[in-house]
């Protein structure tokens, strides 16, 4: 059970690293023997929401899977237990969509025929179809959640404790029957909440038909309505106006008949009038104006209606005008046909004029699956979308039709059928939400959102404007919603437990919840009603995911002090698609139960899309495979570029697998590249020295500088972490933990690799060794929940170094059973941090120069000007001088705050965002006028906080003035500047010759350690160096190294020989030799060598 040696020597390969890891993990039983080493320790509770296992996981899973699993490990790692159970949604329509396909369901009568208990043995057999993959994808991903003790929602134990939730609620009365327009899914032939009806909104094509509607007592003129539903024509029962809008009266003389509309809306029937605009007087106008009527004035006109199928019922009280302000100037005619069983309005406007009852069904003629019944026989069988052009068709025939187009405008679809939504009246259970909207604000205010403006304006807007939620389905593969009713609905008895249902019915025994296990069984009544029966509704399955707290435990029937403790949870994590679904069904009923949120923080992601910022589509195949990237680079890599995105903060991100390689090049192989340095290092120094190498933790402390910025480094990081994770400001953390191995790679290891050599001796060698190690642990320790293979693999390396665990009981197998480290305020120093960030600075400036002037690091150059106007600042960058001087190969480096010896000067920038808003129509005087600005008026600003811009005054914060150095006319051959906005630099770019023999022992020095590492040579390996120049080449090299002997065998090991000079009888073998490329013809006339390596004798 011991983990792999790591081998510095030979090249990594991250994805078989990480299934090394995994193997490690599954020896030690390392998830279930950290829960066992944190038993006592302060609960930390996290709910997971349940995801259905019958399709494959996607990226969106992958991300919030991956934040999961961070945020539970530092919570592990920070002191605290934390139970992770793994939980499945196993009910609804997801599930019964499927069976539905592939048993070619169409409706009740088909399922009914086939039996319930067949049905829903069917949807039984799927529903953990994709639980092994899902769970080796998790494994995969480095998450450690308990898979063997999950819930699944289909669990008798989870269905019972979703009755109680739901027993609660109807003891304190916030649950009702009533007939409500809902919208509807023919697809899935079920009601759907408002919140599911939003889910999935597409740009569509409909018929948009204008129709005429004769007034009873004057059969010349028509009421124009228009609408978007020609299927809802022939269930017409009113036509509704606005009270305070002035309809017009016209003569159409082409038609010859009277029609009444808004004149602001003629362009309905009119095209010249459309837009607002007028005709042409010159042509013959189409129609003449004849009256004018106001809506309230029109209440009560009788018209003869379209269709006569439900005229004998509701003669008396129907087809006659309604009025109501919800009735809009914007588009159609003014006047709404009124379909009472297709429209919330609709509906709501009918009862109230007394078109038809509350507690009665207005006319739908149409079966579950949306086509027409034999109510309406000359569409019967058809869908009442298919219906539309035949419908249109018989308004033609009964010249009704005044004008037919086609409107494409965004419509709601069902979102796990794809099928169009309709509305229509149904009779539904719900759970009262709007009359606790208030508490619902309330106690989400009291929670943490991450990021913050998704709780309070997406999600909060809508809880302040939630409706009563439809917590019923008429399906059959879900928890039974739990109400026996007489047939009359006079008398119902709600369910709270198995005990309760067998107490009150005296069947006993019962094992299993689920409609053909319990439909049958009926319940005496108390009131002489006969048997009561159960209803047949199903609960909605968010009723089901929103009870999880509850339920996985099986609350309150078990385990009641467990959920005392953890309730409300400490952390919940899902994507922006749930702020209408899990997140609000979880704070209504918290909310009803408890008058609390369930959560305390929340962090919402943002949605991933394929690479085109296109939405992710298994059929247009525009995304890479999860798991194929993840055996390319790795689930760290993959976790990175997740986690360090905006989708962290609730943006959309891009899927671009070249950002996943990036994170492989640019971080985990740097980091590794570290690692196998540090060893490579300690085997020098044990071969060079006898002595063993162990970390010594309480090491003297080093006064080397670097040393000392890399540790203070380490304790920033730490407490940066501290801060930002009990924030769960995910976005922040990643940077800095980036920002370390780059400090660690690019500036600490470069700048230390002599020192790590042993060119300082044996003592500092050691404390340089101790720092490497700590910053490497540190780097470990804090990183080890972001990317546990990694810090795992690099952990596992540093344990021949690490000292003995100071406890016996201390188990040390896994990074991941150690504590977050705290930091050691011996090391902290903000100013050697704030000293070499601006060495830094400028070293960074100087690089950007020779780029810019194409000139290599190893060409010297004679001369850097540093200029700042606070002395501190070049205090600071004078005491690291040595480093920026090798870094960047100048020989001298002056230091100034003379504005006049640098040739400083100033300019003036705005954000034209911010100062058009204030400027608004004079921006453009400013503007044109600002790159004009002197350097006196600048300076003018900056000292009197305010300016007169070409006549617009300018205060203090308007603009931003920045300095730059500008080489006078004529030497920009000679010199070139940079800066930051902050420190500005002027450097030398002339070559001299007496500088080239620095520039090439550098080369040299390069090629010869490149060399080696092509050779698979550890540091220690000794080698004689060999050059040879063609013939007629110049020998430069013997020149450059004379007097630099000492420095090349502390660099290289030893003093390059010309290969003529081997001797002859030598038994060396050649170990390497570079192979001359096209890049040797840019080589300058002295460097165009040849090297070769020969292990030595």
């Amino acid at each position: 059970m011991s983990f792999k040696a790591h081998d510095p020597s030979k090249p990594i390969h991250i994805p078989t690293s990480e299934q090394e890891v995994l193997q490690y993990w599954r020896d030690i039983d390392a998830f279930k023997t950290s829960q066992k080493l944190s038993e006592g320790k302060p609960e930390y509770s996290f709910y997971d929401g349940p995801p259905f296992a019958t399709g494959l996981p996607h990226y969106g899973h992958l991300l919030a899977g991956t934040i999961k699993d961070i945020v539970t490990r530092h919570a592990h790692s920070t002191g605290h237990h934390v139970e992770r159970r793994f939980g499945w949604d196993t009910h609804g329509l997801p599930v019964e969509h499927e069976i539905d396909k592939t048993l070619n369901i169409k409706g009740k009568e088909d399922v009914m025929a086939m039996g319930i208990d067949k049905y829903n043995a069917a949807c039984r057999e799927i529903v953990m179809r994709y639980s092994t993959e899902w769970k080796s994808t998790v494994e995969r991903m480095g998450r450690w959640i308990d898979f063997d003790t999950g819930y699944k929602t289909l669990d008798p134990t989870y269905m019972e404790s979703v009755w109680w939730v739901f027993g609660q609620l109807w003891g304190k009365n916030q649950v009702y029957r009533g007939l409500k327009v809902m919208p509807y899914s023919m697809g899935c032939t079920t009601p759907l909440s408002n919140f599911e009806a939003g889910e999935d909104y597409r740009m569509t094509s409909d018929p948009a038909v204008t129709v005429s509607f004769p007034l009873v007592d004057d059969p010349s003129t028509s009421l124009l309505a228009w609408t978007t539903t020609p299927y809802t024509l022939p269930t017409n029962l009113a036509l509704c106006v606005h009270p305070d809008f002035t309809y017009i009266k016209i003569h159409d003389i082409e038609r010859a008949q009277n029609f009444i509309l808004l004149e602001s809306l003629l362009g309905t029937v009119y095209k010249e009038y459309q837009g607002g605009k007028k005709p042409d007087p010159k042509k013959e106008p189409k129609f003449k104006k004849v009256g004018t009527f106001l809506g309230k004035d029109m209440v009560g006109w009788r018209y003869v209606p379209i269709f006569d199928h439900f005229t004998e019922q509701f003669e008396d009280r129907a087809y006659r005008v309604l009025a109501d302000t919800y009735v809009t100037d914007s588009d159609g005619t003014g006047i709404v046909h009124q379909a009472p069983a297709y429209g919330e309005d609709d509906h709501r406007i009918c009862v109230a004029h007394g078109v038809v009852r509350d507690d009665e069904l207005p006319p739908c003629p149409i079966d579950e699956a949306g086509r027409f019944t034999s109510e309406i026989p000359e569409y019967q069988g058809k869908n009442v979308k298919e219906a539309d052009p035949f419908i249109i068709k018989d308004l033609q025939k009964k010249g009704r039709l005044v004008v037919r187009s086609d409107i494409m405008h965004s419509y709601p679809f069902c979102w796990r059928s794809g099928t169009p939504l309709i509305y229509r009246a149904i009779p539904s259970w719900f759970v009262r939400v709007a009359n606790i909207s208030d508490k619902l604000v309330a106690n989400n205010e009291k929670t943490r959102w991450v990021p913050a403006n998704i709780g309070e304006g997406r999600f909060g807007g809508w809880i302040r404007n939630a409706r009563d939620w439809n917590i019923s389905r008429n399906r059959y593969w879900g928890t039974p919603i739990p109400l026996w009713v007489s047939e009359d609905y006079e008398e119902i008895v709600a369910v709270s437990s198995i005990a309760e249902l067998e107490e009150l019915s005296g069947v006993k025994g019962i094992k299993d919840l689920h409609r053909e296990s319990i439909d049958n069984i009926t319940i005496p009544s108390k009131q002489g009603k006969g048997q009561l029966k159960r209803i047949e509704e199903v609960f909605d399955c968010w009723f089901e995911s929103g009870s999880m707290p509850y339920a996985q435990s099986h609350f309150p029937f078990e385990n009641q002090d467990l959920f005392k403790k953890s309730y409300p949870a400490d952390f919940v994590c899902e994507g922006i698609d749930q702020t209408r679904g899990w997140f609000y069904t979880l704070l209504v009923l918290g909310t009803h139960l408890y008058d609390t949120a369930p959560w305390k923080n929340l962090i919402v992601t943002g949605l991933i899309l394929a690479s085109d910022g296109k939405k992710m589509s298994k059929k247009l195949k525009n995304y890479p495979d999860p798991m194929e990237i993840v055996g390319k680079y790795g689930a760290d890599c993959v976790r990175l570029f997740l986690v360090n995105s905006p989708v962290v903060r609730a943006d959309n991100l891009r899927f671009r697998e070249e950002g996943v390689r990036e994170v492989l090049s640019n971080v985990i192989l740097k980091w590794i590249n570290s690692l196998n340095f540090y060893l490579g290092q300690v085997e020098l120094f044990e071969q060079s020295t006898g002595e063993k190498f162990l970390y010594d933790h309480d090491a003297p402390k080093s006064t080397n500088v670097m040393d000392r910025w890399i540790l203070a480094t380490c304790q920033t990081l730490i407490q940066h972490l501290d801060t930002e994770m009990a924030a769960y400001r995910l976005y922040t953390v990643i940077p800095k933990l980036l920002d370390l191995i780059a400090d660690l790679t690019n500036w600490y290891i470069r700048f230390n690799r002599t020192r790590l050599k042993g060119s300082g001796g044996v003592d500092d060698t050691r404390l340089a060794l101790n720092t490497l190690y700590e910053a490497l642990m540190t780097l470990c320790l804090t990183m080890s929940s972001f990317t546990p293979f990694t810090c795992e693999t690099v952990y596992q390396a540093l344990r021949p170094t690490s000292p003995a665990p100071k406890g016996s009981t201390q188990d040390v197998r896994s990074i991941h059973f150690l504590p977050f480290p705290t930091a050691r305020s011996e090391y902290l120093d903000p100013v050697v941090e704030r000293q070499v960030g601006r060495m830094r600075a400028v070293i960074d400036l100087g690089r950007l120069i020779r780029d810019r002037k194409t000139l290599r690091v190893k060409t010297p150059l004679k001369e850097l000007t540093i200029f700042h106007h606070d002395q501190e600042y070049l205090d600071d960058v004078k005491s690291l001088e040595t480093y920026i001087a090798a870094e960047l190969n100048v020989v001298n480096i002056v230091y100034t705050s003379d504005e006049a010896a640098v040739g400083i000067k100033y300019r003036a920038t705005a954000d034209w965002t911010v100062l058009g808003k204030k400027l608004r129509k004079d921006i453009g005087k400013v503007r044109s006028h600002l790159p004009k600005m002197s350097t006196e008026e600048c300076k003018e600003y900056l000292s009197n906080g305010k300016i007169v811009v070409n006549g617009v005054e300018l205060v203090a914060g308007d603009l931003l003035v920045t300095r730059f150095a500008q080489v006078d006319g004529g030497k920009e051959s000679e010199f070139d500047t940079a800066s930051d906005n902050d420190v500005i630099i002027l450097l030398d770019i002339r070559r001299h010759a007496e500088l080239e023999s620095l520039s090439l022992l550098r080369s040299l020095t390069s090629r010869v350690n490149k060399l080696r590492k092509e050779a698979g040579l550890k540091p220690s390996d000794k080698v004689d160096i060999y050059y040879e120049y063609d013939d007629g080449e110049e020998d430069a090299v013997r020149e450059a190294l004379k007097g630099n002997e000492d420095y090349l065998i502390k660099q290289i090991g030893g003093v390059p020989i010309e290969l003529s000079q081997r001797s002859e009888g030598s038994s060396e073998s050649t170990l390497q030799r570079e192979v001359r490329t096209k890049d040797a013809e840019d080589l300058g006339a002295g460097e165009r060598f040849v090297l070769s390596l020969a292990l030595k004798e």
